[in-house]
């Protein structure tokens, strides 16, 4: 069973050593008594909030106590923190700094995993739009695909038909960087057209760009 300490809102004094007012102090058979009367003194306060940094204070620490303050409208005590002693709370700190770091340099290494799965998977999209599309700028299609590729975006690269290269997902990203790139399909958002009216205007300028990507300019010279 846990020792309890209570944080006082009122103006009490040390029933045996008269000194006060306290902020922290323990009820014995109802009398009040500071951390020091009660032998609790050489502990420290450890606020709640760091739950691993309780967890190990408590376990390392072999006295501590609950500290606990009244909620007037919910007619209830809450804790507010632990009372412990000073090398437990080191030796917890410590742990718990070590973890951090460790935690950091996990986090470094997953940011520059994900990093290269990203350049990886970039080059990869881009290299199906020249498929599909051998008559594209080799860097716009680094372009859409950096574009339709943006980690959490939302964007269609990052679809599982898009992380799958599908056909159709990595066609819907050339036409959608057509419309909004070699069009004025932004401008007449912009004006206040309404984006499928703006899309039916243009489809025919968008599918004789996107036809002339479909030819290899290679192959074309050589007939």
């Amino acid at each position: 069973m846990s020792l309890v300490v209570f944080e006082s809102q009122k103006q009490i004094h040390c029933a045996e050593c008269r000194r006060g007012p306290l902020r922290h102090l323990v009820r014995e058979s109802g009398v009040p008594r500071c951390l020091d009367c009660a032998d609790l003194g050489h502990l420290v306060y450890l606020p709640r909030g760091d739950t691993a940094l309780t967890r190990r204070a408590r376990e390392a620490s072999s006295l501590s106590a609950v500290v606990v303050r009244l909620h007037k409208r919910r007619h209830r005590y809450e804790r507010q923190g632990l009372l412990v002693e000073d090398a437990a709370l080191a030796r917890a700190e410590r742990a718990c700094l070590a973890d951090a770091e460790a935690r950091a340099r996990r986090r470094e290494r997953d940011r520059r995993r994900r990093a290269a799965e990203d350049v990886r998977f970039t080059a990869a999209f881009a290299a199906e739009i020249l498929r599909l599309f051998p008559g594209c700028p080799p860097e716009r299609a680094r372009a859409i695909a950096a574009h339709a590729s943006v980690r959490g975006s939302g964007r269609v690269g990052r679809t599982a038909a898009g992380r799958a290269l599908d056909e159709q997902a990595v066609s819907v990203a050339v036409r959608a960087a057509v419309r909004h790139t070699d069009t004025e399909y932004d401008s007449l958002l912009m004006a206040g057209v309404h984006r499928f009216a703006a899309r039916a205007r243009l489809a025919a300028r968008i599918d004789a760009i996107l036809d002339a990507w479909r030819t290899d300019p290679a192959r074309e010279e050589a007939s």
